[in-house]
């Protein structure tokens, strides 16, 4: 359960920013109990093709800019378009091409953080 109201609408944010553009297998790993994590929570999808990744990407951004008036702290990945990250410091989106994603499967990484897929 996410106990902060904050997080919880930057969630919803960003959940919506890729749904909106069809990003597919969205999966949100609470990091918040494994020890020494940078960060509070991972929300991880992928898309079909670089130009849909950069459309996630641009599309979360314009909805956390105008929902929550919040800009990542930064942003990675946007000239190959395989792997985008953006730091919104307490939670961090990873924009996947399918096979990439596939091939670092950083769900496994993470195997001890609580998993949530997004049903859309």
């Amino acid at each position: 359960m996410i106990d902060n109201q904050y997080t919880k609408d930057l969630l919803d944010s960003i959940v919506d920013g890729i749904s909106k553009v069809k990003g597919e297998d969205i999966t949100i790993l609470d990091l918040r109990e494994i020890e020494n994590s940078f960060c509070e929570y991972f929300v991880i999808c992928n898309g079909n093709s670089n130009t849909q990744v950069n459309a996630i990407a641009e599309s979360v951004e314009r909805l956390v800019k105008t929902e929550m008036h919040e800009r990542p702290f930064h942003v990675e990945g946007t000239q190959n378009a395989q792997w985008i990250l953006i730091d919104y410091t307490n939670v961090i989106v990873h924009i996947f091409q399918k096979d990439v994603r596939e091939y670092y499967d950083i769900e496994s990484l993470w195997g001890d953080a609580v998993e949530t897929r997004i049903e859309l």
